[in-house]
């Protein structure tokens, strides 16, 4: 059996019951970054071998944990924070799963998409998921135009070095829209900051963005021409 363990975005204490059981089950536990991720075992008491799991190693990695899965082994898939395939490693073998008919299973848990929409305050009834923003301002503002025009409310990653650059395309693309930084969330320093794109980019001048950084964007009025395209609506 695969476990697919969403895990803490923050705080410790928001593992699932059911996530350690299966953590203390597995044979083996594939994470994304086996020191970080060794924080939280260490934490729980959960010893069992590690072996990394991520963008760079992925393919061959699946193979070696198919193998294992049709041996009859128990493996346990994480990540640094949060559920395995959003916009982390986890995809892959899940289809490979798929396609040769090997057991697994989604252990639901925290989430920073789901905290940041509902911390926002906006539509959390109809809303996109977009991943990271690209760091190349024309993909950037690509994807910043696409969530201008779209009705739902979007939900961006962000990393806190490129915030001022695209709270600023924010204020030029749509400078009436609100807009949430969702910073450092379920941590001490946890922060849900609301207004323009003005407003914000004025507050983070003058005290720049440190941690983790989930960007919301209220939906448009009216849908535009090209609304919620190449967009996961969920």
């Amino acid at each position: 059996m695969l476990y697919v363990i969403a895990t803490p975005i923050g705080n410790l204490q928001d593992i699932t019951l059911r996530a350690l059981e299966a953590l203390h089950s597995a044979d083996v536990i594939a994470a994304e970054d086996t020191r970080h991720s060794g924080i939280l075992l260490r934490h729980f008491e959960i010893r069992k071998p590690l072996v990394s799991y991520h963008e760079h190693n992925e393919a061959m990695r699946t193979a070696e944990l198919a193998e294992r899965l049709a041996a009859g082994e128990t493996v346990a898939l994480i990540t640094d924070a949060g559920t395995p395939a959003l916009s982390d490693p986890g995809a892959r073998l899940i289809a490979r799963c798929i396609e040769a008919n090997l057991p697994f299973t989604v252990l639901p848990g925290p989430s920073a998409i789901l905290t940041a929409i509902v911390g926002s305050g906006f539509n959390a009834e109809n809303f996109c998921y977009r991943g990271f923003l690209p760091p190349k301002s024309g993909g950037r503002e690509r994807d910043l135009r696409a969530a201008a025009e779209c009705v739902q409310t979007s939900v961006f990653f962000e990393s806190p070095h490129r915030l001022l650059k695209t709270l600023a395309a924010c204020a030029e693309i749509m400078p009436e829209r609100q807009i949430c930084v969702a910073r450092e969330l379920t941590k001490k320093f946890e922060e849900f900051r609301r207004g323009t794109a003005a407003e914000l980019l004025g507050h983070y001048e003058a005290r720049p963005a440190k941690g983790e950084i989930t960007l919301v964007v209220a939906g448009a009025a009216k849908r535009g021409n090209s609304a919620c395209q190449s967009s996961a609506a969920v």
